[in-house]
């Protein structure tokens, strides 16, 4: 399948190169310059996602990304979303709705059905937009991946596009990462790379250039310019939790989240973490839950298990004592499900069929069920009637005496969650909760805290996308890139 010009495709050394970053810079940069652009990511594997406008479920970076390019939400921007729920399997999701459950082997031989998923989501998407910007996954010089390979090289050499290869300085050794991934690639594939770009550099860039000089001269592939390491900057993460501290110069409400092994869209706590009047703190295995005014059980991709994970750290004994003596407590969406009387999953959705006793600290019962509700939602907060608005992506169905005093009022009629008899206790199927500059400010105050700031996260993430913007146009060459993206230069444009 040939493909025309207007796709460019950013891959990475490493995990955590930069790719989501750039890909999400060089859409807004487009859109800046009057191009429409859409991202694109054929293969994710991330707990974290979002809902789409047409109803299904990708990967949150495409979300971001969306955001960037100033596009709703589609599933056609990420067609393939792995989501892990044991070491060696993966819930499969399809054009945003879930197949089935698969391990390793089994998605191995599943990818040429996958990869035609993969094309047909890009021919529709390169049929409505002038550029295609595509980012990759973990790394292409993964060996043992290559066959069959829908994520990085693989896609590339089928809709045959140019590759741009992205790789961070501030981990140490990005000259060997670049040279080393160049050389593991095969000829064709070498010859479709057409730049790099080094990410999060501090210092002179003079004290850099000599290494920029030999890079060129050993691989023969510009240099597309180097990005600097930004400060105080925030972009929600596919992967691994963010755990940096903004700086906090007021009263701070300590809130703690509890790390399960299967924690799912833990980006809805980096609102939380941006706030200047709280100090977020993640506990990890082997970790004593500290003393805070909050405790948040997250949403979980595997609930039963994670809850028995919870259990063995001691976590349950130290939300009881939280709770004696006058914390307050969120659950939510697989947390909120962990704070009921039982959770039954007798079609072994999420693991081995069972039942699990729950904490006991709402009156609510849990069934999981193969078909997952995924919606974005609207509402009011029972607590100060507070403005909402969130995603739902759960596969459980909860009942029981508890939602008779729900959490929220949603405006398609329904309610959702529950508040516990003595108000200390608040369970919710919405991600994406603390996104709502009202509903943060009333759940804080709810939680102890005084005179609580009103934060505007949407307007946080839009002054670093456009931040992200600014930094394509001051540290990249951007006539190059016009040129892999198949755009006339920025003179014909505005002359």
């Amino acid at each position: 399948m040939t493909q025309t010009a207007h796709t460019l495709m950013v891959q990475g050394t490493t995990s955590d190169a930069g790719k989501s970053t750039l890909v999400t810079a060089l859409c807004r940069w487009l859109v800046r310059d009057g191009v429409s652009v859409v991202p694109f990511k054929p293969q994710n594997m991330a707990l974290n996602s979002a809902v789409t406008a047409d109803g299904g479920e990708i990967g949150r970076a495409q979300a971001v990304q969306a955001q960037a390019a100033k596009l709703a939400t589609h599933t056609d921007m990420n067609p393939i979303l792995l989501k892990p729920n044991s070491d060696v399997g993966a819930q499969v999701i399809i054009h945003g709705r879930a197949l089935s459950n698969m391990d390793a082997v089994a998605y191995h031989d599943y990818k040429k059905v996958a990869m035609n998923a993969v094309l047909e989501s890009h021919q529709r998407l390169s049929a409505a937009y002038q550029v295609v910007m595509v980012e990759g996954a973990g790394s292409p010089a993964e060996i043992n991946l290559r066959a069959g390979d829908i994520a990085n090289m693989g896609f590339a050499e089928a809709v045959d596009c140019p590759v741009i290869i992205i790789a961070d300085i501030d981990k140490g050794g990005v000259f060997a990462h670049l040279v080393g991934t160049l050389e593991l690639l095969s000829p064709s594939e070498q010859a479709r790379v057409k730049g790099f770009v080094i990410n999060r550099f501090r210092g002179d860039i003079a004290l850099l250039q000599p290494g920029l000089d030999w890079l060129e001269a050993r691989t023969g592939k510009p240099v597309l310019g180097v990005l600097p390491y930004l400060m105080d900057f925030h972009l929600e993460a596919e992967d691994a939790i963010d755990q940096r501290q903004s700086v906090k110069t007021c009263e701070q409400l300590k809130v703690v989240v509890p790390v399960l092994p299967r924690i799912s869209n833990h980006t809805d706590f980096d609102p939380l973490r941006l706030h200047s009047q709280v100090e977020l703190v993640f506990v990890g295995p082997g970790q004593a839950i500290p003393p805070a005014d909050l405790i948040i059980l997250p949403g979980s991709k595997s609930v039963r298990a994670d809850l028995q994970f919870l259990r063995e750290q001691g976590w349950d004994q130290a939300l009881s004592k939280h709770l004696r003596y006058g914390g307050k407590v969120i659950g939510i969406c697989g947390g909120m499900q962990m704070l009921g009387q039982s959770i039954d999953d007798p079609d072994a959705i999420e693991g081995p069929a069972g039942s699990s006793q729950g904490l006991g600290l709402l009156e609510i019962d849990t069934v999981l069920r193969e078909h997952k509700q995924l919606r974005n939602v609207q509402g009011r907060l029972c607590l100060e009637s507070a403005a909402v608005s969130g995603y739902e992506i759960h596969a459980g169905v909860t009942t029981g005496a508890g939602l008779l005093q729900p959490a929220v009022n949603l405006d398609d009629g329904r309610t959702d969650g529950a508040i516990s008899a003595d108000s200390h206790v608040l369970g919710t199927y919405l991600h994406g909760l603390f996104e709502s500059t009202a509903a943060t400010t009333a759940l804080l105050g709810w939680a102890g805290l005084r005179e609580v700031e009103a934060v505007d996260y949407h307007a946080l993430r839009e002054r670093d996308i456009e931040r992200l913007a600014d930094m394509v146009v001051e540290h990249l060459d951007t006539a190059k890139l016009r040129a892999l993206c198949g755009l006339p230069a920025a003179s014909a444009v505005h002359g």
